[in-house]
């Protein structure tokens, strides 16, 4: 059966991604009464069920030794009647695709920006009562080198990518991209809801996410300058036009799912970087007269 592939930064939540999945398909075999599926066993691995440190990362040498350990236990499980949850680091192309072998399945990429997994490592750091994060040293280290996946290679497909602030990860896509409903998994082909396009610039998640994000707090900024005032302006740097507010004050949540749709019709990496202010301020007025 095939091996669903975790990857994305340090501290980006790929263990709690990895966890939704593992519940998901837990429950979908439980209830299914087909034997094929009722005989799949569902597998997690990753450093914490390897009991490996995350000082591992301190020394080449060390951080070899783990990827072989992880590489191992996933082969270990390499069956007919198994699902293999590997939620490592995976931050390295050619690891993710020998981890995989012939048997590669979906590949999950949890977008979370680099800023937001730094500030949670932060946190994790801080507080000794949950699961310590990485040493700041470590943790720029792997960011840098991690190598942001691509749909349309063998090794990185299907990709479903799951942004931060998206409540769940596409279960039913990726069951089915694994098993299918008549337990043969389907050809998953690329979609705006599912798959990236090929990267025309690096870290374009990233970008995407951070760039609206500074945008609303922009809008929220002005609000609270400007308290009980109808309609106005919000000039953004660096755009021609200026967002034309509604006649009643918006809400940081009626602004995050405006957000959130802008970026699921644009994820496909099909925008450049430099027009994507350009792009959301026209997406914003647009809904802001509708």
């Amino acid at each position: 059966m095939p091996l669903i592939v975790i990857s994305g930064y340090p501290s980006s939540g790929k263990t709690y991604r990895a966890s939704q999945l593992n519940t998901f398909f837990n429950e979908k075999i439980r209830n299914s009464s087909d034997p094929r599926i009722q005989r799949l066993k569902v597998h997690h691995i990753n450093n914490q069920t390897l009991g490996l440190s995350r000082d591992v990362y301190h020394t080449a040498r060390a951080e070899k030794d783990a990827r072989a350990a992880e590489s191992s236990a996933v082969k270990r499980f390499l069956t007919r009647d198994d699902i293999i949850i590997a939620d490592g680091l995976n931050y390295i192309k050619g690891f993710r695709g020998r981890n995989g072998t012939t048997l590669t399945g979906p590949e999950v990429h949890v977008g979370t920006p680099a800023d937001k997994c730094r500030a949670i490592n932060n946190e994790l750091l801080a507080d000794s009562q949950k699961d310590g994060g990485y040493t700041e040293e470590d943790f720029e280290n792997l960011v840098f080198r991690f190598e942001e996946p691509n749909g349309m290679t063998r090794w990185d497909s299907p990709l479903f990518t799951v942004l931060y602030d998206d409540e769940t990860p596409p279960f039913e896509q990726i069951w089915d991209a694994m098993v299918g409903s008549d337990g043969k998994a389907k050809v998953v082909r690329p979609n705006q809801a599912t798959v990236l396009k090929p990267a025309t610039e690096q870290n374009y998640l990233y970008e995407l996410d951070k760039t609206t994000s500074d945008i609303l707090t922009q809008i929220m900024s002005w609000q609270k300058d400007h308290p009980g005032e109808g309609g106005g302006e919000v000039a953004i740097p660096d755009v021609d036009k200026v967002i034309e507010l509604p006649a009643s004050p918006t809400t940081l949540p009626q602004l995050q799912r405006l957000r959130r749709a802008f970026i699921s019709l644009n994820r496909q990496h099909s925008l450049s970087k430099s027009r994507i202010k350009d792009l959301f301020v026209d997406y914003l007025n647009d809904s802001f007269q509708q």
